[in-house]
């Protein structure tokens, strides 16, 4: 529960965090069917598996929070194209300075992530993990370790198709300020480049907000196949 995004930021609680994880424990323990076993008596076998269930639940989270990283990443990409790289703000949820427009993108997706129930594929992984993966049995292994990687490289694939459209757009306006700059050599073309740059950033950005809605949910409703495929390949 603290590495499910919006709730495993650093501007909530840890106070909440803990109640929450307590609390979604006891409504789950009911519904669980687990069969007994001895590791209570013996502490290291304990400890190990208390550890070794803390990872499951990180690696969990991880492959929900790098869908989000990838969001930020396309973020950080418009930014430097619209030349706002240097009007860096602190982002609440990762304590870490980024762009403008990083933020912005991380937060309508959070917003997109609850408005299409996304979070219900996290708490449902949950249940599917102590029926898939039996208590104090996860082990690391080399298919789990091909999945994460795939995941990763999912992010930087997510991260170029949200910034698509205004990187094209930004592009061909520097190469249409190059030929005017060759053409025209007295015009002070970044004077003129800076300020084009941000209003065309800006219009082709709320141009693509419907685009990157459906694509959103796209991604958020295969967000349930990703996280099952990860507990199967354990």
């Amino acid at each position: 529960m603290m590495s499910m995004p919006l709730l495993g930021g650093k501007n909530v609680p840890f106070l909440f965090k803990a109640g929450l994880a307590i609390s979604v424990s006891i409504i789950l323990f009911p519904i669980l069917e687990l069969d007994a076993f001895a590791y209570f008596s013996k502490p290291i076998p304990f400890a190990i598996g208390v550890t070794s269930e803390i990872m499951l639940g990180v690696i969990i989270g991880l492959s929900v929070n790098i869908i989000f990283a990838g969001f930020q990443l396309a973020g950080q990409l418009v930014g430097y194209q619209m030349g706002f790289a240097i009007a860096n703000v602190m982002d609440p949820q990762t304590g870490m300075q980024s762009s403008i427009f990083a933020g912005f993108i991380n937060i309508v997706a959070l917003l997109l992530f609850l408005a299409f129930n996304a979070h219900h594929w996290f708490l449902r992984s949950l249940t599917d993990s102590f029926n898939l993966v039996p208590i104090f049995d996860f082990q690391m292994t080399g298919s789990l370790a091909e999945h994460l990687i795939l995941i990763g490289s999912n992010m930087f694939i997510i991260a170029v198709k949200v910034a698509a459209p205004v990187m094209a757009a930004l592009l061909l306006t520097s190469v249409a300020l190059g030929i005017i700059a060759r053409t025209v050599p007295k015009m002070n073309i970044f004077l003129v480049g800076m300020p084009l740059k941000i209003a065309l950033g800006i219009m082709f950005v709320c141009f693509s907000l419907p685009y990157l809605s459906t694509f959103l949910r796209n991604i958020f409703n295969e967000l349930g196949n990703s996280i099952h495929l990860l507990l199967i390949t354990i």
